[in-house]
């Protein structure tokens, strides 16, 4: 640790005078107590929560908007219509706006579902289904329309590697309520993972113990959780009170070392996995039913199947945050939009719904809240050159994302974007707004939840974000 930062720490956390002294001793006590008995016990929200877990579905490389479930007529009455965007200055990607752009109309219809009347394509037939479950926020804007600055954007809530990832600040705030399995865990796509990797899921500034734990979807969860064959259950028990004796004691003489105890903390949980992941993450207990509603018998949709339905069984066994990946870039449709997005639909629209539907009939949507979304949206047009193989470009300013259970208002639509779905217009959101509102559904004001690093009290938020209300039940 910097000695200057711990220097600072130290005077910020000791108060004032003999008697501030005196408190931090008593206190440190505590603590030291509580952080090597349990640093992930489950704590109490700042307010009452309407959700005790989150599964967060992230679709990378930046969904079409008006292509999934913000339909613009007007993109059919323009279609193939040279747009000037020469004149647009708030932008970070000068160069495609200098060039002639064609207006693309979408390939994909739309019809009207559910009782809400939502608008969804011909892409997710599946979700469709399910949309009088979902609340849809149609203008959410970004501020960077790069694709690893954004993903960090979405993570963490700032462009830079180094902060807490919003798993990580979420088990911070609240603890888990299964000891014996990850408080955050994070299944990605193993063809591509995203952009920085582990920092994706990172904790950051925050202590170790926050971070996230990677679980596999095909063969085993985790690599070596298993003991050899011939080392028995009674000699690795032995063999943990030994070490857990030592590193008691040696905890006790450098309590202010929070990555000597995360480092402690994850051996231990790693030996108390060992005899709880196996049977939660047992697929072959799930019906055939059930692997049939998940497409795990069909290769297009096995993988994304497979990782809806382990997220189903972990916020089941009370695992706080899961944050399921689809390839880098995968929806990142510069060229062929139509076979990009077909493709990418393809691999999650029946497990996604698969899911909603299997947490509603176990009673398990009400207290869990999904949410859906990439890192930014998608222009209503692409450079006139390119029209054989027509696509659309990033777009900072709208983007359409959908959140569902936990304390969500089912059925709603929040904002709106111009006609060509360009830009949002209307009721428009930041990511810290996004961030501050599943915050506020797990019982956490954005505001109160800090850390204090580098000298200031730190939040995910940063000056803090706006709760989107309207999608609130």
């Amino acid at each position: 640790m910097d000695f200057d930062l711990a220097r600072r720490r130290f005077l910020y956390q000791s108060l004032t005078g003999v008697g501030g002294l005196a408190l931090m001793d008593l206190a440190s006590r505590d603590l030291r107590a509580a952080a090597i008995s349990n640093p992930l016990a489950p704590k109490p929200p700042h307010h009452p929560a309407t959700a005790k877990s989150c599964i967060f579905l992230t679709m990378l490389g930046g969904v079409s908007q008006m292509d999934t479930f913000d339909p613009k007529p007007t993109l059919d009455k323009f279609d193939n219509t040279v747009m000037d965007w020469k004149k647009e200055k708030n932008t970070d990607q000068p160069n495609l706006f200098a060039k002639p752009r064609l207006i693309l109309r979408s390939a994909f219809p739309f019809k009207k579902y559910g009782q809400s009347g939502m608008d969804v394509s011909s892409l997710f037939p599946n979700l469709a289904t399910c949309v009088d479950d979902l609340a849809f926020v149609r203008s959410i804007q970004t501020e960077n329309g790069n694709h690893p600055a954004a993903v960090f954007l979405m993570n963490t809530g700032i462009v830079i590697p180094g902060k807490p990832s919003m798993g990580a600040w979420v088990t911070y705030g609240l603890g888990s309520e299964n000891q014996n399995l990850p408080a955050f865990v994070v299944l990605p796509d193993f063809r591509s993972l995203p952009f920085s990797g582990s920092q994706q899921w990172g904790p950051g500034f925050l202590p170790a113990s926050n971070q996230g734990t990677v679980l596999r979807w095909k063969g085993d969860p985790i690599l070596d959780l298993k003991p050899p064959p011939d080392v028995t259950a009674e000699a690795q028990m032995s063999e943990m009170e030994l070490l857990r004796a030592y590193n008691q004691e040696f905890s006790a003489k450098h309590p202010s070392n929070p990555d000597l105890q995360g480092r402690i903390d994850s051996y231990e949980l790693a030996y108390r996995m060992q005899a709880e992941v196996p049977g939660v993450l047992d697929i072959a207990s799930e019906s055939q039913q059930t692997r049939e509603m998940y497409g795990l018998n069909d290769p297009v949709t096995e993988s994304f199947g497979k990782r809806c339905l382990m997220a189903r069984k972990l916020v089941e066994k009370g695992v706080r945050f899961v944050q399921l990946y689809t390839p880098s870039q995968s929806w990142d449709g510069h060229t062929e939009i139509v076979k990009n997005h077909t493709k990418n639909a393809a691999e999650t629209d029946k497990p996604m719904a698969a899911l909603v539907k299997d947490l509603k009939q176990r009673g398990l949507l009400d207290s869990t809240l999904l949410v859906w979304m990439g890192e930014f949206g998608r222009t209503p047009d692409n450079p006139a050159d390119l029209r054989d193989k027509a696509g659309r470009d990033h777009n900072t300013r709208a983007m359409t994302i959908w959140f569902a259970g936990g304390g969500v208002k089912a059925g709603s639509l929040v904002g709106a974007t111009d006609d060509l779905g360009f830009k949002a217009v209307e009721n428009i959101y930041r990511m810290r707004d996004v961030h501050a509102t599943v915050l506020h559904l797990m019982g956490l004001n954005d505001l109160r939840l800090t850390y204090y690093s580098a000298g200031r009290n730190q939040r995910l938020t940063d000056t803090g974000g706006k709760v989107i209300t309207q999608v609130i039940a």
